[in-house]
Order: structure tokens, then sequence, then C-alpha cells
């Protein structure tokens, strides 16, 4: 589930092993790329945190974040 915090939407992901989670990562570039909407991704091994929001409006969520995080994770 994602969770607002500082004014972002976050949301972990754990995953089989560092190739799964790097899989991942790509997937979801390959997304925010086609809707210009690019979140902060953090990665250690087979963990992902994805912080969502939007620069352009004051660094807040904004209806651009929901919509993404919800094709985050449809690719789950």
């Amino acid at each position: 589930m994602w969770k607002e915090y500082n004014n972002k939407l976050k949301k972990e992901f754990q995953f089989k092993d560092f190739i799964e989670a790097a899989s991942f990562i790509t997937k979801v570039s390959i997304i925010s790329e086609k809707y210009n909407h690019h979140p902060e991704i953090y990665n250690v091994y087979n963990k992902v945190e994805i912080s969502l929001c939007t620069h352009d409006e004051g660094s807040v969520i904004t209806k651009k974040d929901h919509d993404l995080a919800r094709k985050i994770d449809d690719l789950l």
C-alpha cells in the first residue's frame, strides 16, 4: 500500500533477488518516461523504494502521482 509521508507517496517493494528488483526498476523507468513523470527510486539488493511527488506543482502529491502509483502497481 502506498503511504503519504512528507508530501510524497511512498512504497517499498521486495523481490526474490537483485535481478528481479533491477528488472522492476527498468519497467518503472519505461512507464515513468511514457508519462513524463519521474519518481525517486532507491534500491538495495532485492528492495526497491519509490517516492512520488509532482515537482512542477511545488513538490506535493497530485493526481499525476496517484495515477503513476496505480501504473506501477499494475506491473506486479
